[in-house]
This record gives C-alpha cells, sequence and structure tokens, in this order.
C-alpha cells in the first residue's frame, strides 16, 4: 500500500504522515528532507542554491548530512523551496524517491508532488493545509525567539515558489482527499487522516 501526503509548509502533513506510517505499520520517507539537504550541501560548498548548476552538485550529498540536526532549521527550509524549483535537481532525487515507494510492503511519502508526480499510483492521496496565518503561528510556537511577521511572509514566499515552479509545482492531485488541519487537534487530524485512508483502501477492494 502506497500513500502519498502532499501539502505547503507547516500543514501538518509531516505529523500526519508520521503517523499513518505508525499505524499502518509502513516506512515513511519525508521527501522535504531530501531537498533540505541538497539546499544545505549547496550553502556548504558556497554555491548559490538559486543557481541551478550550484544546486545540482548539491543533489550528491552524503547520507550523513540526512542525520544533522540542521536539516530541521527554518534556514534549511527556506534553501530546500530554491532548490526545489530547479528541474534537474528534482530529476536527481525522482528515482530515489519511487525506490522508496516500490517497497514490497508499501510506504507513506510525504511532499509537495508526492501524489502528482512521484507516485500517481499511489493507493491513496491526503493534500493537507491549513490556513497561512494559522501556519505560521505553528512555526512561531516552535521558536517564539523568530519574528511572526518574518515567518509568515517566508511562508508566503515559499507557497509562491511552490506553487509557481514550471516542473512538478505543488498542486492538489485530482483524486487527492482535502485535509485542512486549520482548526483541528493534532489527534482529530489524525484520526480524520486515517478515516480518509480507510475509505479509499475500502473502495480499491
Amino acid at each position: 500500500m502506497i500513500i502519498a501526503v502532499d501539502g505547503p509548509a507547516a500543514s501538518g502533513k509531516g505529523t500526519i504522515a508520521k503517523a499513518l506510517a505508525r499505524h499502518y505499520g509502513l516506512p515513511h520517507l519525508d521527501t522535504g528532507l531530501l531537498y533540505r539537504a541538497v539546499g544545505i550541501a549547496t550553502a556548504q560548498q558556497g554555491g548559490n542554491p538559486d543557481d541551478p548548476a550550484d544546486a545540482l552538485k548539491g543533489a550528491a550529498f552524503p547520507e550523513t548530512l540526512l542525520d544533522d540536526p540542521a536539516i530541521r532549521s527554518e534556514t534549511a527550509g527556506g534553501l530546500a523551496s530554491r532548490v526545489s524549483i530547479h528541474p534537474a535537481v528534482r530529476a536527481a532525487l525522482l528515482a530515489r524517491q519511487r525506490d522508496f515507494a516500490a517497497q514490497t510492503a508499501g510506504a507513506i511519502i510525504d511532499g509537495r508532488d508526492i501524489g502528482s508526480v512521484i507516485v500517481p499510483q499511489a493507493d491513496a492521496k491526503l493534500f493537507v493545509t491549513a490556513r497561512t496565518e494559522i501556519r505560521a503561528e505553528r512555526r512561531h510556537r516552535e521558536d517564539p525567539t523568530d519574528d511572526y511577521d518574518a515567518i509568515l511572509a517566508d511562508i508566503r514566499q515559499r507557497d509562491e515558489r511552490d506553487s509557481a515552479r514550471s516542473v512538478a509545482p505543488l498542486v492538489r492531485a485530482a483524486d487527492a482527499d482535502l485535509l485542512d488541519t486549520s482548526d483541528l487537534t493534532i489527534d482529530a487530524a489524525v484520526q480524520r487522516a486515517i478515516a480518509l485512508v480507510d475509505a479509499r483502501i475500502r473502495d480499491r477492494r
């Protein structure tokens, strides 16, 4: 069984994907970490994340970078959004993501183009979203020392980059169930996600 979970930054898709992985006993891949690693590697190499050639060099990052705590930072998230617009970077990571999905038991994969590009054949697809201000508030609660207005502006910029890129833009797949977490607790959002997936699986039988 393959479950695709897409959505913008701070929508709750990562939390939901991890919960689904525990519930169904499936391996989970956060594809955003791959792009964060590319962004960090590009910066560490002195490259420009907005330059396609520099970003492609960063795509050859060492596996150890995925375990670096810096990969979870807001800086890494911003870099990921910048390098992910380059078609060559997306192509370099495509096989890696599809190989993960091809495991015998299946997989849970979250990102921004999973249901539309990476695994369009997924058994269930969720598009997780939330109002922009709510997403900014969530990020601000994670680190109150960061300025809320700056976080809000960054999220809006990332949404624009992710949605406007020419290759694999952030988009809800036609057969993806919409899950708006704006007014839901984490537990309620997870239970809703499980119900949506279960319904899709029943329909396929």
